[in-house]
């Protein structure tokens, strides 16, 4: 027997390196059929999404195989209540065609199991909810490359995006809100570009949080070329994605469309720094149209690295924010500060506060070398903070409490 021409024990191996499971006949199927699609279509091609939502993977891989008139394809299409026009699908196919060999979809699933990455499509546990509100332009399979688990962290997660040609003053901005938003329990989503991306992932790494990275290319060889080290760190902690197969190039146009994933999985996007064209525009338009949260960080009035962010605020509604608490409130995560009004705090317990991570516990030696207070100063504070409510003391050491 045969899985699209291909013979099934070739196929069936593939596919279950990648799955990571053990898969029934009409699972492999699916799934060798979905790995083939996210080669045979462009990323967010909604006919491609539309038939496939309609007819099911495999179904709708076998009818172009058979060359099936589009005509009848669109007869199918209608009887399962969807609606795909004639010459819109006619297009369509003669796009995907050239493709629509079983070849690539071999190489691609080789590939993928010889660089340990699995294949998720929608129905799997770590399937990305955000994802379903793309509709057909969704992602046909994802492409994973590292701890499939840092997918649960989507539910707290924040994008955040800005130019590749980022000033000090950016990068300044995107490693506080980083940091910050890790220590707060975020989860960081990006893009892993040079400048703003970059940062972003790093400073997340550095506080030893969670960090996704969606790249417009296969996730055989990394993109770009200068972050190959920095994808390889957050392969051993958090995860890379892509919704195109091993091999595939990174384009304009896969750019563009990787940019609503990254606006899709996350509960909100913040641009750091971005000049009047930047693409991270791109990402936080994807963001506005799904009715994601959109914050933006204010720059110099000089500054034309910044005229992109100030444009969000002007014309598109973007809330104006500045630092990791500002982000987490934008994400409807309340970030107040603990201890009650600010004001009626010593300058003391403000630097205790914040010396102290929501994440990670430290010892009091560790907060008063970050404070620059004595030891006993920070131990009489740690106390006065722990009966208000705002530090706790754990196991390991002292953690800031919301």
């Amino acid at each position: 027997m045969t899985f699209f021409g291909v013979q099934e024990a070739i196929a069936a191996q593939l596919v279950r390196t990648v799955a990571g499971a053990e898969l029934d006949r009409a699972a492999l199927e699916e799934r060798f059929a979905r790995a083939a699609w996210t080669g045979i279509a462009e990323p967010g091609d909604g006919a491609a999404g539309v038939l496939v939502g309609a007819l099911g993977p495999s179904r709708a891989l076998t009818a172009l195989i058979d060359r099936v008139p589009p005509e009848q394809l669109g007869v199918e299409v209608s009887d399962t209540g969807g609606q795909l026009d004639t010459a819109d699908l006619t297009e369509a196919v003669a796009r995907w065609q050239p493709r629509l060999k079983s070849a690539l979809a071999l190489l691609a699933l080789r590939q993928a199991g010889r660089y340990g990455m699995r294949l998720l499509i929608p129905g799997d546990p770590a399937w990305p909810d955000g994802l379903a509100d793309l509709g057909p332009h969704g992602p046909l399979a994802l492409w994973v490359r590292g701890d499939v688990s840092a997918l649960d962290r989507l539910a707290r997660s924040i994008s955040l995006v800005g130019a590749r040609a980022a000033t000090g003053y950016g990068e300044h901005v995107a490693m506080e809100a980083s940091a910050g938003l890790v220590d707060r329990g975020f989860a960081i989503v990006s893009g892993a570009a040079y400048g703003i991306d970059g940062m972003a992932h790093r400073a997340a790494l550095a506080s030893a949080g969670t960090t996704i990275a969606v790249l417009a290319g296969g996730l055989d060889r990394f993109y770009p070329s200068g972050h190959e080290a920095l994808l390889t760190r957050i392969v051993a902690s958090g995860l890379v994605v892509s919704e195109v197969p091993p091999g595939t190039p990174p384009t304009k146009w896969r750019f563009l469309q990787r940019n609503r994933l990254i606006a899709a999985v996350s509960c909100a996007t913040v641009v750091l720094e971005a000049g009047w064209r930047s693409g991270s525009l791109n990402t936080a338009g994807h963001a506005a149209a799904l009715g994601r949260p959109l914050g933006a960080v204010p720059g110099p009035v000089t500054s034309a690295a910044s005229a992109g962010c100030h444009r969000l605020i002007r014309e598109y509604d973007a809330v104006l924010v500045t630092n990791a608490a500002e982000m987490a409130e934008l994400a409807g995560e309340p970030a107040p500060e603990p201890g009650g009004d600010p004001a009626s705090r010593s300058a003391e317990d403000t630097r205790v506060l914040d010396a102290l991570s929501e994440r990670t516990p430290r010892a009091v030696d560790d907060i008063a070398q970050r404070s620059g207070l004595s030891l006993a100063t920070v131990q009489s504070v740690l106390g006065a903070l722990e009966l208000d409510g705002a530090a706790s003391l754990r196991e390991r050491g002292w953690v800031r409490t919301t």
